[in-house]
């Protein structure tokens, strides 16, 4: 399988807790369809101290993997909203 394109898409957008409304990453996002995942070099800022975990309320938002031989964040449904 092919690995992301490195230079990647232009567009940022903010992702946020669900629950707390607390940002977590600024992230160059591709296509306009629903946050699934987040590949770990597509992110511009981290906000989170503790990976896939949102530094204000303590819920785990996402779990780490592997998808196309890199590295990536696998977002839980509901967890994240993003503008």
């Amino acid at each position: 399988m092919a690995k992301p394109n490195k230079k990647g898409p232009t567009r940022t957008v903010d992702i946020f807790c669900a629950k707390c409304k607390v940002p977590l990453f600024k992230y160059r996002k591709g296509g306009k369809g629903a946050l699934i995942k987040c590949f770990k070099e597509h992110i511009v800022e981290d906000f989170t101290q503790v990976t896939c975990t949102c530094p204000s309320c303590g819920q785990a938002f996402a779990r780490e993997c592997l998808i196309r031989g890199a590295p990536a964040l696998k977002m839980i449904g509901g967890k994240v909203s993003f503008k």
